[in-house]
């Protein structure tokens, strides 16, 4: 044990018990593990981390269930590979342990299972403890969580790591503890315990079952509740009735319960006589069996069609194939209905809904869909918002349903598919036989069942779907699973009625209900007729065999295995990942972040796991990961992505939106459009052409994309309040202006930070003649040093312009919005920084108050008076010029984090501890360190702003140039002043590489 992991340990002792203030490494700090999504926790990602980097393990638990182990399941995988050794004690007390989970933990060939019989010892046993080796160090969990799905993931619980030497009394008690349980006569091996076991817990289950049965509901349970989605919505729903409104729509989840929430709504506002619109007879049939539970024997219910002719009941479920028709429609008078109720009301727009539309008068049209923005036709003012007079009772999208915990967990798994075609070729009309043979290849189908059949599913039986590319896809994987044993049939566009109601019968079924003329199904395969208006609860599995080609479709996919379901604990999703050019859209779909900031989809691929909502998980493998962080560094047709965006929010909103609207409906990053454009007005040029071609002057134009690139960022307030009081104001005062400042954000505004403004505002912050020569005419105001600051008049002349106007404004509020968002708290150490916040170098030279830009001479290093700032590319990317060794003259320097604390940074090459750039370094009073995950693109990089730091060791050193010589340069370890994340760690790491000891 050396001295220095001996001083980390104490010095994690002082912070974890003595006083939080002081700083240590991560590493070797005590910690509180609970359950916080929200923060970044879960139990599980606590577990996962010491698992990938010990050398040998040991667990302890009373209970352990398939819904614990199945999000451990990836990582359990990789240690198998590695050989890393695991023993895992567990209990037949209550019988509560899964067969099923201990047989599979059981296959793994490192991990060595064995069960503690309470019976026989007569004694009780609750422990919950993980001990993980590493070399001399010990770390340990213990406290209140069980490897089951809710204990790791959702449930409050409250766990504490300790750090201990191999000579530590802590750890030596909590081992020789285990190795006591170990190796009693009461732990039995797996073969000796197993089949006893699972019989003994199949008797219990069973009576379990029975005595739920025969268990007295509840007044409250015999009734039906609705949710908190429901009841918003019937709220909601009210005030636009009041409001004299006839249309609403509701946007709700898949698995949200839209049809019990019009059904409650139904009954609550007293409608007496409703159609309810759906697209097949199956769909009538559920809905209508949905309301027969809500509703008591008062109310009639009937069909309208599928062979049903229901025409005069009370509540009419039809399809509109049928109603659409005038030998059906004509039997009604266009107000016999008070309310018209239209499923998966996306497709509202086709001529067959508008017929209907068209005909009754009903005193409210109820539209219900999870997808709003998948539209039917492009027919301009047809869009659904449209349609339903942009009156939304209420919305919910897949991470908020999550966090209220209305859909059932999944556990997605994002796996790399053997299959090396692309999506271009998968769209092909006709594949060559070559490629058609690889997309069914023995080997694939393979791969598919053994992945399968690992991660496996909740219940007893799988009742799987699984989405395939194309129509011929399916139907031969659907043979190829056949001969492999399992029970399929392929179901695609051509399928009648009957036989999609009939298969999906069959696949949620059970085992025991088969007969000779129906027997169950293991797995539906299909190309898209699965993607919307399925309602098969039992679904357990979704397998994803194809590119993914929208968030949208994405989620309609998932979302069919989101039903809650009784026996149903939760859904595997299965997603095998190829070389597609749209992997990127897999984060946007499944965090909902649709702001396509590039830096924020890669961090989800990795740290996604402990910030989802719930219990549900999700992980990639890491050529997967790879695979996905590929497609985002190579994103194309990002304009078209702005533009797609743009009509989605110009349909929700029944006007054309701006920069703000993006913002506040977490649409595309106004700073993308802005990149991709320069001004707003360019972009609205591009989609509205001449509605808003010439709608303000060249001048305007250069003003708006000055600042557009300069303060739309809104890394500070002080550009932004000036204009914002410009818009009512010819004057300001100093002395009013730094009153505002210290009331509206509770800080105090120098003269030198103003002057600082006034040359922004002024044109000025550039960093080349050229630009200055662009730029210094835009005259907005003057300023009357140390009195006022005064708006020009050509500029108050300019605000006079309605659009130039409303774009001016537009960028101040995303800026203000931005500022308060990300910037206004967790500054640190008295610098203009906020701690693991974004920062590009031109941010950097505006918080500094630089007189000019300095972006594009701020590389590796830059001293701006007391500061230094460190700029550091964590992944490089290979050079392509094979007469370099380096990739554009840049040097593969080994900065890298030691851990959470230290770092470990090159100077560049040539410069030795003598040198003035050196100097520089050291003599700094204040130093800063700036990270950015990957130099592609480097031009517009962001860095993560990772805190002060102090400089513990310097050496100099020797290192080989691009011509191939040898020069000094200096290695230099820095001690950050603040423990960095570690989901910020994860990610720098990921996708390396490690040599020695891996990062913690």
């Amino acid at each position: 044990m050396t001295e220095e992991k001996l001083s980390e340990l104490r010095s994690g002792f002082d912070t974890a018990f003595i006083n939080g203030i002081l700083s240590s490494n991560l590493a070797y700090k005590p910690q509180f593990v609970s359950n916080n999504y929200k923060e970044g926790k879960k139990v599980l990602s606590s577990i996962e981390d010491e698992l990938l980097v010990c050398d040998c393990f040991q667990i302890s638990v009373a209970f352990i269930t398939k819904g614990g182990i199945t999000p451990l399941l990836q990582t359990l995988k990789e240690l198998e590979k590695k050989g890393i050794p695991g023993e895992i004690l567990t209990t037949n007390y209550l019988n509560f342990s899964e067969p099923a989970a201990l047989e599979k933990l059981n296959e793994l060939q490192n991990i060595t299972l064995r069960m503690y019989d309470v019976e026989a010892a007569d004694e009780g046993f609750h422990t919950k403890g993980y001990i993980f080796k590493k070399e001399e160090i010990y770390r340990i969990i213990v406290g209140s969580s069980n490897i089951t799905s809710a204990a790791l993931t959702s449930n409050r619980e409250w766990n504490t790591r300790l750090i201990s030497t191999e000579q530590g009394e802590f750890a030596q008690e909590i081992v020789k503890e285990f190795r006591e349980l170990w190796n009693s006569d009461y732990a039995l091996e797996f073969e000796d315990f197993y089949e006893m076991y699972k019989e003994q817990y199949k008797i219990i289950e069973r009576q379990r079952q029975i005595a739920r049965k025969d268990e007295i509901p509840s007044i409250e349970k015999y009734k039906l509740k609705p949710n908190s989605m429901q009841v918003g919505f019937i709220t909601n729903l009210r005030k636009i009735l009041e409001a004299g409104e006839e249309r609403a729509l509701l946007i709700s989840a898949t698995g949200t319960g839209k049809t019990y929430a019009s059904a409650f709504a139904m009954r609550e506002l007293g409608f007496k006589r409703v159609l309810f619109l759906v697209h097949r007879g199956q769909l009538a049939r559920q809905t209508k069996k949905s309301y027969e539970r809500v509703f008591d024997k008062s109310v009639s219910m009937g069909l309208l069609g599928a062979g049903f002719y229901d025409y005069d009941k009370d509540y009419v479920f039809a399809t509109v194939q049928t109603l659409n028709r005038d030998e059906h429609l004509l039997r009604y008078n266009p107000e016999d209905f008070d309310c018209i109720i239209l499923d998966e009301a996306h497709h509202s727009s086709a001529d067959t809904y508008q017929k209907i539309m068209d005909y009754f008068i009903p005193k409210l049209w109820l539209g219900m869909t999870a997808t709003p923005d998948k539209r039917d036709d492009r027919i301009e003012g047809r869009n659904i918002y449209e349609i339903f007079h942009y009156q939304i009772a209420y919305e919910i999208r897949l991470q908020q349903a999550m966090e209220e915990n209305m859909l059932c967990p999944f556990h997605y798994f994002g796996i790399s598919d053997i299959l090396v075609l692309k999506d271009k070729e998968l769209k092909l009309k006709k594949l060559s036989a070559k490629d058609f043979s690889q997309l069914v290849s023995d080997q694939r189908v393979k791969n598919i069942i053994e992945q399968a059949d690992y991660y496996g599913y909740s219940g007893d039986r799988v009742k799987g779907l699984i989405f395939c590319s194309r129509i011929d896809e399916s139907e031969e994987l659907s043979v190829k699973f056949n001969e492999a044993g399992y029970r399929t049939i392929a179901l695609n566009g051509n399928a009648s009625e009957n036989e999609r109601a009939k298969a999906f019968e069959r696949l949620a079924m059970n085992e025991e209900d088969s007969t000779e003329e129906m027997q169950p199904l293991d797995y539906i395969f299909s190309v898209e007729i699965l993607n919307e208006g399925v309602d098969i609860v039992e679904v357990n599995q979704v397998i994803m065999l194809r590119p993914t080609e929208s968030p949208i479709v994405f989620i309609q996919q998932l979302g069919r295995g989101l039903r809650k379901a009784e026996g149903k604990e939760y859904v595997v999703i299965l997603d095998f990942i190829g070389n597609y050019t749209n992997n990127f859209m897999i984060p946007i779909a499944l965090s909902g972040d649709r702001t396509y900031n590039a830096d924020v989809i890669r961090k989800y691929v990795i740290s996604g796991n402990s910030t989802i909502p719930g219990a549900s998980t999700v992980h990639f493998d890491e050529i997967a990961k790879e695979k996905i962080f590929d497609s985002i560094d190579k994103i194309k047709g990002m304009r078209a992505i702005i533009k797609e965006s743009y009509i989605s929010l110009k349909n929700r909103l029944g006007k054309v939106p701006y920069l703000i609207d993006f913002y506040e409906h977490g649409e595309v990053d106004p700073l993308v459009i802005i990149r991709e454009y320069k001004t707003y007005q360019t972009f609205l040029e591009s989609v509205e052409k001449e509605t808003y071609i010439g709608e303000i002057t060249e001048q305007e134009k250069l003003t708006l994309e000055y600042l557009s690139k300069t303060i739309l960022s809104g890394v500070r307030p002080y550009e932004l309040e000036i204009l914002k009081q410009f818009f009512n104001q010819e004057e300001i005062s100093v002395d009013k202006l730094q009153r505002d400042f210290k009331s509206e954000y509770g800080f105090n505004i120098d003269l030198k930070s103003i002057k600082n403004a006034v040359s922004v505002l002024q044109g000025h912050f550039v960093s080349k003649e050229e630009e200055y020569q662009k730029y210094c005419h835009i005259d907005i105001l003057r300023y009357n040093r140390g009195s006022a600051l005064q708006r020009m008049q050509s500029y108050a002349d300019q605000l006079q312009h309605r659009e130039f106007y409303k774009q001016l404004n537009d960028i101040v509020s995303v800026g203000l919005h931005r500022y308060k968002d990300k910037y206004s708290t967790g500054k640190v150490e008295e610098s203009p920084f906020v701690l693991y916040e974004k920062y590009s170098r031109r941010d950097v030279s505006l918080l500094m108050n630089c007189e000019k830009d300095l972006s594009s001479i701020m590389y590796g290093m830059k001293r701006i008076e007391d500061d230094v700032f460190i700029f550091v590319t964590y992944h490089k990317v290979e050079s392509e010029d094979k007469e370099k060794l380096y990739p554009e003259g840049k040097p593969d320097y080994a900065d890298k984090f030691e851990n959470n604390k230290l770092f470990r940074w090159d100077s560049q090459i040539g410069k030795g501890l003598d040198s003035s750039y050196m100097k520089d370094v050291l003599t700094a009073k204040n130093k800063h360190l700036m990270v950015t995950k990957s130099d592609i693109k480097s031009k517009k990089s962001s860095y993560y702003y990772m805190g002060e730091f102090d400089v513990v060791d310097t050496k100099e050193a020797q290192k080989t140039n691009n011509k191939g010589k040898q020069q000094v340069i200096t290695k230099v370890t820095m001690k950050m002043h603040h423990a960095v994340r570690e989901d910020l760690l994860r990610y720098f790491e990921s996708g390396l590489e490690k040599e020695g000891e891996t990062i913690r």
